[in-house]
């Protein structure tokens, strides 16, 4: 006679309320809208007094950049000529400061008691710290030589000439040095230029003074 064999039946838990959670369960983690399936909504497009509004923010913004831009080069532009008037006034100091000395030599020269001799050696010794003081600060003096070609550019024609001896437009005659500073002329040198004689013309004058 055969035995049946009885199979146990799981119980069925207790029911769980809609929305409690389960003992020993995670609670999911959230989802995002596209996990979903769903779309994001686009943001709503600028309004033409928005759009205004941010072009008149960039205008102020450069408009305000422009003006400090403005600002710094005036600034600097003053610093500029403030520096250059300082070291102009400075390199009169002390170029007028070396002056004085010869000044003062030079006064006691005129206030020494003596001969024309004492007065000449003063001269002469204030003639040489003034050449010394130019010479010092690079000034060039010029002098051309006779039978030097004249040149426009550093002399002053005040006579043309006839001068035995000398070719036509060379300097005859030096009457006044002129100086030089860098490549700045102080003042060109007075000369007297050569010119050739027609010894046609100067018969025809010497038959007319008869």
């Amino acid at each position: 006679m055969t035995r049946s064999r009885k199979i146990p039946i799981e119980e069925e838990g207790p029911d769980v309320p809609e929305g409690a959670q389960t003992p020993g369960l995670a609670e999911p983690a959230s989802t995002s809208p596209q996990e979903h399936g769903l779309e994001e909504v686009p943001a709503a497009p600028l309004t033409a007094e928005d759009e205004l509004e941010t072009l008149r923010k960039e205008r102020d913004e450069l408009r305000n950049a422009v003006l400090r831009r403005r600002a710094d080069f005036e600034n600097f532009r003053r610093r500029v000529e403030r520096d250059r008037h300082t070291a102009a006034q400075e390199a009169l100091a002390a170029v007028f400061r070396e002056i004085v000395g010869t000044v003062d030599n030079l006064e006691r020269a005129l206030s020494a008691g003596g001969g024309p001799e004492e007065l000449r050696e003063g001269v002469e010794l204030t003639h040489r710290e003034l050449m010394g003081l130019l010479e010092s600060h690079d000034v060039v003096v010029l002098d051309p030589a006779a039978g030097e070609a004249f040149d426009p550019t550093v002399h002053q024609a005040l006579l043309h000439e006839p001068a035995p001896g000398f070719p036509e437009g060379s300097v005859a005659e030096v009457l006044r040095r002129g100086y030089s500073f860098g490549e700045r002329l102080l003042r060109p040198a007075l000369v007297k230029v050569a010119k050739s004689s027609d010894p046609e013309e100067a018969a025809s004058g010497d038959g007319e003074a008869h």
